[in-house]
């Protein structure tokens, strides 16, 4: 066992076997994508952050959800675009997430993106912006974001 791997141990939330509901709001709060616009905000987050966007797990049947998980109480009192469902523990509200190990079978989930240190998790406010361009209702094409000065290049310096 390498020393990642031990470290990743620590993480008392991701089971040892199989797959196991965890409470939002505890120690993590996510949002789930499903489908190919799961796909494309995971590909996404992953070019805006360097290829490490944080925990993402995905769905491998039904919706083939893509569910990113965020700082617990992150998700709450946002705004989220109507393809994005958060999953949070706010007042009157219960909801529990799915996740899988790290090295067994855990069909039908799998980690798109595993974690890679304790208390790392996906970016709320990269995620929400991400969501937002990705979802909206106009058309953003690439010449449009570099005219108002968006560059990917730019959140890596």
């Amino acid at each position: 066992m390498d020393a990642t791997s031990r470290h990743l141990d620590d993480i008392d939330w991701i089971p040892r076997y199989g797959f196991q509901l965890r409470k939002a709001g505890v120690q993590f709060d996510a949002v789930r994508v499903d489908g190919d616009d799961g796909r494309r905000l995971a590909d996404m987050m992953e070019a805006i952050t360097g290829g490490d966007p944080g925990p993402i797990v995905r769905e491998l049947n039904g919706r083939r959800g893509m569910y990113f998980l965020l700082p617990a109480g992150s998700t709450v009192r946002r705004s989220w675009p109507r393809a994005v469902v958060p999953f949070n523990a706010c007042s009157g509200r219960v909801s529990y997430v799915p996740v899988p190990a790290l090295a067994e079978h855990t069909w039908p989930l799998a980690w798109h993106f595993p974690p890679t240190e304790y208390g790392r998790f996906v970016h709320p406010l990269l995620l929400l912006n991400a969501a937002t361009v990705l979802f909206s209702d106009a058309v953003v094409r690439h010449q449009d974001l570099a005219r108002i000065g968006f560059r990917l290049s730019a959140l890596e310096e």
